[in-house]
């Protein structure tokens, strides 16, 4: 089988990490595929936020658990998030990160890593302490939080469940 429709087919929300933190060629490779996806009319909208750093890590965990309204971490203890962002002026914002956390997603799994998007950017990052975070990153503008893609060693294996029924439709 081809081996990126095979990534494609087997890759899984990972909801169990391992603590151990992924080296920075990893995190390089998956940030290079998210760079490389598709954006409408080329406009390049998304952004990327690397996080490794505990401290922050954590903060963004509270912060996305706020939101959600729980005391529990919303990232499931992985050591790495990657934070995308859109300029809030483009109309393809949610698009273009959308297709960047979707690349992110697949070239983790492709080097051995487990993934998963967690939502709440958006609130996070409308919240004051969101911008003031921003402001302390030096991200200057307007952005839209689109999505957080997890990032770490697995410590699961899901099987993959079963796909709705009805979900294509064929006009030929």
């Amino acid at each position: 089988m081809n081996e990126a429709l095979k990534v494609l087919y087997d890759r899984r929300s990972i909801r169990r990490y391992k603590s151990e933190q992924i080296s920075r060629e990893e995190m390089d490779a998956v940030i290079k595929a998210g760079v490389c996806a598709p954006s409408g009319k080329n406009l390049q909208s998304a952004i990327i936020i690397a996080v490794q750093d505990r401290e922050t890590r954590d903060l963004l965990s509270r912060l996305n658990a706020e939101v959600l309204g729980v005391k529990s971490d919303p990232f499931y203890g992985a050591p790495t998030v990657l934070v995308v962002l859109a300029r809030a002026d483009s109309p393809y914002a949610v698009q273009d990160g959308s297709l960047v956390l979707g690349n992110l997603m697949n070239a983790a799994k492709a080097i051995g890593l487990g993934s998963c998007w967690i939502n709440r950017a958006r609130e996070v990052f409308d919240s004051e302490e969101g911008k003031a975070l921003l402001k302390k990153w030096g991200v200057e503008g307007e952005w839209i939080g689109v999505g957080n893609c997890i990032l770490g060693y697995p410590a699961e294996d899901p099987a993959i469940k079963p796909r709705k029924e009805n979900f294509v439709y064929y006009v030929l």
